[in-house]
């Protein structure tokens, strides 16, 4: 039963593990930096600078101290694997625990009383860091594809 059961196992190899990851971080970095620039936009006056500048420091730190450790854990565990491994795996099980409670949270703020404006840096701090991180999966991906050719 297992046996027919793997044959619709998405598996790939371990480059193609590193390019899903690359490009979910850079699609989801993406996808709420856009929510946080269409906030940004509609905010009156100068101010919007300062939301915005706060949010590219608050991306440098969330991407260096945070995000950069937990694509290295993701790079090392990936990088080892030999042979085909379902597509999913890009991510430990433990990881999609905290995207889904990250999920949650950003629904709930979104629907909560605080400004929008003030969203905004904690959207553009977590986007950027997110696109900024990928550069990592994307290098590591490369370094791959070359030595593998």
């Amino acid at each position: 039963m297992e046996k027919r059961l793997n044959k619709y196992k998405p598996a790939v190899k371990k480059h193609v593990l590193l390019l899903f990851a690359g490009g979910m971080w850079l699609a989801v970095g993406t996808a709420l930096l856009a929510l946080s620039y269409s906030w940004l936009r509609r905010y009156p006056g100068k101010g919007v600078f300062v939301f915005a500048g706060a949010g590219i420091a608050a991306a440098l730190v969330i991407s260096r101290f945070g995000f950069l450790k937990i694509v290295d854990k993701n790079v090392r565990r990936i990088l080892p694997m030999e042979g085909k491994h379902c597509a999913f795996s890009f991510m430990s099980w433990k990881s999609y625990l905290l995207v889904a409670l990250m999920v949650a949270l950003g629904i709930t703020l979104r629907h909560s009383p605080v400004p929008k404006s003030y969203l905004s840096i904690l959207y553009t701090g977590i986007g950027l860091a997110l696109v900024l991180s990928s550069v990592r999966y994307w290098k590591v991906f490369f370094r791959q594809i070359r030595e593998n050719a």
